[in-house]
């Protein structure tokens, strides 16, 4: 027994080690738990999931979805006003000239970048932290492409509209499908070494709420592997890609017609304001994880904070799908340095199961995630058979040891090398015991909304990857972030290029929007306002900021 659990756990887990034996013998014979009837998943959603429960979310007062009922911290950041001091930036000069402008430099902002190279264009890569720092880096399990026999961008299709409660946009849809063999082709041609069988075909295996095996991967560490691929190809083009690290945008520039023409950027290592105009800007700055809706733990990097959804409400742009938010079934919760962290979605599909206090397994592992999110706060909250850590904290049980039994001993160092390792930082083996795990905030469904060339309804604006919204309406299934991000950061940086070849010189700049939003917010009687965007999440607790001093 791992010496990594309490001897609380290690009680526990000899009731998961008592039911395995039968549930392994299902297991082999290919049978599983029952899956929920439709009419059932749409109870316990109602019932559980906090997207659908009316406490903590409020209308927004202003802008061009004004009357949403958003998460109130989105709301509260939606009616926040700009740091700047808008009479003072003077915008007659700028730091750096470009022809498209992509803010954010995770997988969807350097796909835009390399296909705005490839269209002539010269770009300027503006990132809040490092190269690479985003949530691209940090996903796990794999990326969904119909390319094997028996499968279709068809049936991709419809199992992303099925999971997304037929609430996406089709035509988007139909872009994720039909561009995913395209684009694991180009990942291939850069050089990302994919997990493939003996032979030399891919290796490929189920996710949840997916009809045909489609998952492709690398390791545990898909998302790591893009970002390599990417960003040395970026790296690589110097010559047209220049690279501006610590230096998030805070504000977007618009022409005296309101069409976007570039950006300020913040550096946060000098505390200087740069100016940047541009033909076409490209927003890709990610999600909303750090703002931890409902109090939720976060599987998101550190710099996840809305700032390009921000930015660009200000400016005029809509948004679809922002009240909807995923949490990722099995996020860590035991120990406590691990919470939040994602346990992805790969091992339920190698055959772990979900367990209760009791050993009992409670719902089909791969469920769509909102589903199997319900299923456990369910468990935890409801008829009380979760496991409680020592901090307070309540879990069910993951039973990754059923992963080796079922594929050979050494699959789960194999296949899931970045979890061993990071489980065997405080000396518990998932190969040998199960893991602790609850719903954390891992997605933000909607976002900016963008027709399939990734255009706003702004002119000169475009988004990409998960700034963006209407691609998986109200749930997405697992690999399609990864494959979302490359398509339509692909399409993004084609269409801004074409946009910057059609405009001859750069317009002149003003900050017009962000006085009329200004005059909006007194309008709506938003007195005491935050200051957006927040750029970098606050973790100090009151009591040390008790004993600082200015």
């Amino acid at each position: 027994m791992s010496s990594g659990y309490t001897s609380e756990f290690q009680k526990l887990i000899r009731n998961v080690e008592a039911t395995r034996p039968k549930r392994i013998e299902i297991a082999k014979k290919g049978e599983h738990f029952p899956a929920l009837t439709m009419d059932q998943r749409k109870e316990w959603l109602d019932l559980y999931h906090p997207d659908y429960k009316d406490e903590g979310r409020r209308k927004v007062a202003l802008g061009p979805n004004k009357g949403d009922i958003l998460p109130e911290e989105v709301a509260a950041l939606l009616e926040s006003r700009t740091m700047l001091d808008i009479d003072n930036v003077d915008l007659t000069k700028s730091d750096y000239e470009t022809d498209v402008l992509v803010l954010g430099a995770g997988g969807s902002g350097t796909a835009a970048a390399l296909t705005a190279v490839d269209a002539g264009c010269d770009v300027i890569l503006a990132t809040k932290l490092r190269h690479g720092d985003s949530n691209t880096v940090m996903a796990e399990g794999g990326i969904q492409c119909a390319d094997q026999e028996g499968d279709s961008p068809y049936y991709h299709y419809l199992d992303v509209i099925g999971g997304g409660h037929f609430s996406n946009k089709p035509e988007l849809v139909a872009a994720l499908a039909n561009d995913a063999p395209l684009t694991i082709h180009w990942l291939e041609q850069l050089g990302m070494m994919f997990d493939k069988l003996p032979g030399g075909r891919m290796k490929v295996r189920h996710g949840g709420g997916t009809s045909r095996k489609r998952m492709h991967s690398a390791g545990d560490m898909t998302g790591a592997e893009i970002m390599r691929v990417v960003r040395d190809e970026a790296r690589n083009r110097t010559d047209k890609i220049k690279v501006l690290e610590f230096s998030p945008a805070v504000e977007l520039l618009t022409a005296k017609d309101g069409s976007v023409c570039g950006a300020i950027l913040y550096n946060l290592e000098t505390k200087e304001y740069y100016i940047v105009k541009a033909k076409s800007v490209v927003i890709a700055t990610g999600g909303f994880g750090r703002l931890h809706i409902q109090g939720f733990p976060t599987t998101n990097h550190y710099g996840a904070t809305a700032d390009g959804i921000v930015m660009a409400y200000r400016a005029g742009a809509e948004l679809q799908d922002l009240d909807s938010t995923q949490y990722h079934p099995t996020g860590c919760i035991f120990p406590e340095q691990n919470v939040g962290l994602l346990i992805t979605e790969k091992v339920r599909g190698l055959g772990a199961q979900l367990l209760n206090i009791d050993g009992e397994q409670f719902c089909f592992p791969l469920e769509p995630r909102d589903v199997e999110s319900a299923c456990i706060l369910r468990e935890c909250l409801d008829i009380e058979k979760g496991i409680q850590t020592p901090t307070g904290r309540y879990g069910v049980w993951l039973d990754s040891p059923m992963i080796d039994i079922l594929h050979g001993e050494g699959t789960v160092r194999k296949e899931l090398p970045a979890k061993y390792i990071q489980f065997k930082r405080y000396n518990i083996d998932i190969s040998k015991v199960p893991m602790l795990v609850y719903p954390t905030l891992h997605y933000q469904n909607g976002g900016l909304a963008i027709d399939d060339k990734s255009q706003t309804n702004v002119a000169g604006l475009y988004a990409s990857g998960e700034v963006s919204g209407g691609v998986h309406g109200r749930n997405r299934l697992m690999g399609n972030s990864l494959l979302d991000v490359l398509v339509f950061g692909r399409r993004a940086g084609t269409s801004a290029a074409e946009n910057a070849k059609s405009i001859k010189a750069h317009p002149d700049a003003t900050l017009n929007h962000l006085k009329a939003f200004d005059k909006e917010l007194k309008k709506a009687g938003v007195t005491d306002p935050m200051t957006g965007p927040i750029i970098l999440p606050e973790y100090t607790p009151e009591h040390v900021k008790s004993r600082q001093w200015d």
